[in-house]
């Protein structure tokens, strides 16, 4: 993000702006054109054209899906192939070693479907899982720990994909992330930056620096960075199938890194183990589920039920927003009832979304408009709620302003993740969010593997915020913590794509999915607009966070007069999208300027 971006510029020209300055090539350049320092595919934010779609925060990762459609493949070969080479080139945000959520639009029967490939904690895990002495761990305690470190769900994910809709065998799909690790890629800024405020930790683990740390130094932008132990892992993986994660040798890597982190001893750090076993990987499975399901100006918004809770908090969001024509709102009025929706959302989220397998989660409550009707009437014009917003009782709907119980805050959660989305000639279409929580996970490679393990167990609560209030994401055997990621499908009344999307950043991947469906869908923002505005973010806290493109800018002073409060946060998330054109066409879109840039890719580039 810039700081002079956004000065005396409306919200809609803020995002066009964004466009224009962060554009790398044309929107037809075709994948596979070199450009910068190294012979490969270049980043483009928006690409248009035939035989369908790829789009993700790195040319090499949509490369690679590109060359899996271009062989015949289906929008879910691309998706796995596009994660695995992710795998290579953003491992800090995604892997072998991590989990997340799928999201599949079926052209044939137009229905939508989902997998949660959420990590689970240890069977052996209780509540005081993050208890020492009686009192919380510190957080950075837990982060850098076989501790948090739940048992991987991404292996999983890919083949329950592939088995149930995919074309091709998972050999096939990774091949291309297996020449890719093997080869290496182009250190770019944004990897070279990630690497330097990790680097402290990272050094404790002498396998990280090995891999990540090329001669004991920073890698410098334009170098190459190979990683042969993974290309090793993707040849297993192919050879043996993901058994080999859950029943066999990589698995056993895992346990015995998590149970007994290798540490440098030199560093004096002290690597809390882990409880994962052998028997968490085999009982492991990736759940095939219903998708959550929202009605939003006569369309339908499909994306992740619980364990995450990104689907209803979306959701609720919308639904609160329905009564109100945001497309002849003021920007004022636009950004203040969203902030104010996304606001009352976050109180709901806090207090009823957990593990279904544990919690009672009225999902299907928090999705109706009767309850967002409840709670739509909180909010005013002229005046701003104050945080923390007690939640409501979506099993109960009461009168304005009832409150369900006493009002809790969001907890923390990692913001680095990564968000690609494909689709294909045929119309299938996947939006998928993979993760190892933290930006560079637990800090810890497992040895000779060539991936990092996550740390997605901080996503719990590491004690109840208040004792008198039951808190739904505490630890548990087998449990998946709460995610907010927030993979997206929108469907027409005739139950065919208008767009997809979705993004990495922690809890506030759920304002951002929100804030650009609502820029594309109500404000008529072009798709790769839509991902380059400025955004806000509200998650039931005191104060709003703003992007330098808002903050900077005269619509800040016009929000705070009605009684907002902000604070600057460099970037937010990191969207992608994929949206259907007449005639066969796909638009694929990314980010101009966020992380680096991102990578939109068609197989057959037309006007």
């Amino acid at each position: 993000m810039r700081r002079s971006i956004g000065r005396n510029l409306s919200f809609c020209a803020v995002a066009a702006t964004m466009v224009a300055v962060g554009a790398a090539a044309p929107p037809s350049a075709a994948p596979g054109d070199s450009g910068g320092s190294h012979d490969g595919p270049r980043k483009v934010p928006v690409a248009v054209g035939y035989g369908g779609a790829v789009s993700s925060v790195d040319a090499d990762a949509s490369a690679a899906g590109i060359e899996v459609l271009r062989n015949g493949g289906n929008a879910v070969d691309a998706a796995v192939a596009t994660a695995a080479a992710l795998g290579v080139t953003e491992p800090y945000s995604s892997g072998v070693g991590g989990g997340g959520y799928f999201v599949y639009y079926d052209a044939e029967s137009r229905k939508v479907h989902t997998i949660d490939g959420r990590e689970t904690a240890p069977l052996t895990a209780g509540s005081d899982l993050f208890l020492e002495n009686g009192k919380p761990l510190a957080f950075a305690d837990a982060v850098t720990s076989g501790l948090g470190v739940g048992t991987p769900g991404t292996p999983a994910t890919w083949q329950s994909a592939l088995d149930a809709w995919g074309s091709e065998r998972l050999a096939t799909v990774l091949r291309p992330a297996e020449k890719l690790a093997r080869d290496g890629f182009t250190v770019d800024e944004t990897f070279r930056s990630q690497t330097a405020a990790n680097e402290a930790r990272f050094r404790n683990f002498p396998d990280t620096v090995k891999l990540f740390l090329p001669g004991g130094q920073l890698p410098a932008v334009g170098s190459t960075l190979n990683n042969p132990d993974l290309a090793r892992t993707y040849q297993e993986l192919a050879r043996k199938g993901v058994g080999a994660v859950y029943r066999g040798d990589i698995g056993a890597d895992i346990v015995r890194t998590v149970n007994k982190p290798p540490v440098d001893p030199a560093s004096g750090y002290n690597a809390r183990p882990g409880r994962l076993s052998a028997k968490d990987l085999r009982a492991y499975t990736a759940k095939y589920q219903a998708p959550s399901k929202a009605s939003y100006r006569g369309l339908g918004v499909y994306s992740m039920a619980p364990s995450s809770s990104g689907g209803t908090t979306v959701g609720e969001a919308l639904n609160i927003l329905e009564r109100t024509d945001l497309s002849k709102a003021s920007d004022v009025r636009y950004l203040h009832r969203y902030i104010e929706a996304s606001r009352i959302a976050f109180a709901d989220r806090g207090r009823w979304v957990g593990d279904p397998a544990f919690e009672d989660v009225p999902t299907k409550q928090l999705l109706s408009q009767r309850f967002a009707d409840a709670r739509e009437c909180l909010i005013k014009d002229d005046a701003v709620l104050t945080s923390p917003v007690a939640p409501g009782d979506p099993r109960r709907p009461g009168r304005c302003g009832e409150a369900g119980d006493k009002a809790a805050p969001t907890t923390y959660e990692g913001e680095n993740t990564t968000h690609l989305t494909t689709a294909d000639k045929w119309g299938n279409v996947v939006s998928y969010t993979l993760t190892i929580e933290q930006t560079g996970g637990s800090g810890i490679t497992v040895p000779g593997r060539g991936f990092l393990l996550n740390n997605e167990l901080t996503d719990f609560s590491f004690a109840p915020a208040d004792p008198e209030v039951h808190d739904p994401n505490l630890p548990g055997p087998g449990k998946r913590p709460r995610s907010s990621i927030s993979p997206t499908i929108v469907l027409d009344k005739a139950g065919k794509p208008v767009v997809a999307v979705g993004s990495p950043g922690g809890a506030t991947i759920i304002t951002t999915v929100l804030q650009t469906l609502t820029g594309f869908l109500d404000r008529g923002l072009p798709l790769v607009d839509a991902i380059a505005a400025p955004r806000a973010s509200q998650r039931n806290a005191a104060q709003t966070e703003l992007e330098p493109g808002l903050y900077d800018s005269p619509l800040r002073a016009e929000l705070e007069a009605v009684g907002h409060s902000f604070k600057p946060n460099p970037e937010i998330g990191a969207a992608t999208g994929v949206q259907r054109l007449p005639n066969g066409k796909w638009l694929a879109a990314a980010e101009p300027v966020r992380r680096g840039g991102g990578s939109a890719m068609v197989v057959t580039p037309g006007k």
